[in-house]
């Protein structure tokens, strides 16, 4: 329920240490030395381990499932047709790494650092990385060989609150003929789904796809994901209208379905956009290998959700808020109090699981799934080890990267904010 051609000449290196980056001092961003020292273990790996870390696995393995090169693997939901192949697309998988294949790692290593409000981050066929920055509007790319770079803004982003450059989605059934880079933003007025064609050094002139997006200071949604059936997924926020949540017509608070060219995706359940409904701020989506598609929603101040997603049907904010047992409404697999999660990001890891990145909680939580679909305890991981994380995936090496969000608000460390890569002894 709950164009623009300039790239700049900026790089970091893997294992590289930077220079002293000055304390930002804000009354709500403080540094935290205590927090830096805790991590000072990941600094002990040279950059040709973290190099050789990368190139070490030839594909994406798992990816899928956290929106990285390949299309998101499982089962279509019965009656829903998947979007048609584009003439000349491939139609089978990118090259993968074997399952559950991941480079070894002996600690944890920071990816990239001193970045600015990074908020999402998909693996291309490549096994480069591309980052969105929130209040940049930047487009940043770190390459397989680990240096990092700006490959553009994106043109009409109008950054202010929760708001700006959120959602980074590719199609994996088309990118390597025609490569084509889709990004939720907040312009003046609205929140916008385009498509900018991409290559390394720019990115191209942008086609609005989806437009008219609620935007407000917060709760703008902006999760993209293109599904196992080839339609792209968008989550959108109440904007703090909550009514508009469960006002059919409206397109805040929903998870959206729509081909590329913005029309709603064939099979929807109500003939619009809408996926499912009654939601607060979605902005974390994944499917797992059975095909089922998780949510993760910011509650108000009760309960965070994790929720199954299944067309059609509504998570009841704000008239529910978590496990309500309310008849007309779907309650959410798993619930948290807002102190302990405030989720964002979601992907399915390695070993099956469901992964949440939580920012208030300062954790990455892990949700064992059954056989069954049905979901074991939650383990709290990383409970304040790098403050705040925004989002979650699978790296080209096979192992879970972490992206955290210190620059906006919470604990500063020096570095902040990054992306980590984490051994399989800290996720499994």
């Amino acid at each position: 329920m709950k164009g623009n051609y300039a790239a700049q000449e900026t790089f970091r290196h893997w294992g590289v240490t930077a220079p002293p980056r000055r304390s930002r001092h804000r009354p709500d961003v403080t540094l935290d030395p205590a927090r830096a020292a805790a991590r000072t273990v990941t600094e002990s790996l040279s950059r040709r381990t973290l190099l050789a870390g990368l190139v070490g696995v030839t594909g994406a393995g798992a990816l899928a499932a956290c929106g990285a090169t390949t299309q998101a693997t499982g089962s279509i939901p019965s009656g829903i047709s998947p979007a048609p192949t584009t003439a000349g697309s491939p139609t089978t998988p990118l090259p993968t790494s074997a399952a559950g294949t991941r480079v070894a790692l002996t600690a944890a290593v920071d990816v990239a650092t001193g970045l600015k409000v990074p908020w999402s981050a998909i693996v291309l066929p490549d096994r480069s990385v591309l980052l969105s920055e929130r209040d940049t509007a930047m487009v940043r790319r770190i390459a397989p060989d680990g240096s990092l770079a700006d490959v553009g803004a994106v043109p009409g982003v109008s950054p202010s609150g929760e708001g700006g450059l959120l959602g980074l989605a590719i199609d994996p059934q088309t990118f390597t003929t025609t490569p084509v880079l889709y990004a939720y933003y907040s312009a003046d007025g609205e929140n916008r789904v385009v498509a900018m064609p991409y290559a390394a050094g720019g990115l191209g002139e942008q086609r609005t796809v989806l437009g008219g997006i609620p935007r407000a200071g917060n709760h703008n949604g902006g999760r993209l994901r293109f599904g196992p059936d080839g339609y792209l997924y968008v989550t959108t926020g109440d904007t703090g209208e909550r009514d508009r949540s469960q006002t059919r017509e409206q397109l805040g608070g929903r998870i959206l379905r729509v081909t590329t060219t913005g029309a709603a995706a064939p099979g929807n359940p109500f003939g619009t956009a809408v996926w499912s409904w009654g939601h607060r701020n979605v902005q974390g989506i994944a499917w797992s290998a059975a095909g089922t598609m998780w949510a993760s929603d910011f509650g108000q101040d009760t309960w965070d959700e994790l929720n199954v997603i299944t067309p059609g049907s509504d998570y009841g904010w704000p008239t529910v808020e978590g496990i309500a047992g309310r008849g007309g409404f779907t309650d959410p697999a798993r619930q948290w109090r807002t102190s302990d999660a405030s989720p964002s990001g979601i992907c399915v890891g390695p070993d099956g699981a469901v992964l949440m990145a939580a920012l208030r909680g300062e954790s990455l939580w892990k949700i064992p799934l059954a056989p069954d679909g049905t979901t074991g305890e939650p383990q709290r991981l990383l409970q304040g080890t790098y403050g705040r994380l925004r989002d979650v995936l699978v790296g080209p090496d096979g192992n879970v990267w972490v992206v955290t969000n210190n620059t906006s608000r919470g604990t500063l460390s020096d570095g902040d904010d990054r992306i980590v890569r984490l051994p399989e002894s800290l996720t499994g």
